[in-house]
């Protein structure tokens, strides 16, 4: 199955922008609706916000952190 927005991006490291600071890819396991739903929610953040992708998904990070106190 074709997958329409990787969560996986090919590289273990990407870096944003020069002096950003790199990003280092989490893999998660999870059901195939949850993946899917992710991926549309992900979607939806990026274009309803404009920011880029990265950010929303260091924002679920931050959250679910904060959530669960670590």
């Amino acid at each position: 199955m074709m997958k329409w927005w990787p969560f996986a991006m090919g590289e273990k490291q990407l870096q944003k922008e020069p002096g950003s600071g790199q990003f280092t890819e989490i893999r998660l396991f999870v059901k195939e609706d949850l993946y899917r739903a992710f991926q549309r929610c992900v979607w939806m953040q990026v274009h309803e916000s404009g920011r880029d992708r990265l950010e929303v998904m260091e924002e679920v990070v931050l959250d679910f952190l904060i959530k669960h106190g670590c």
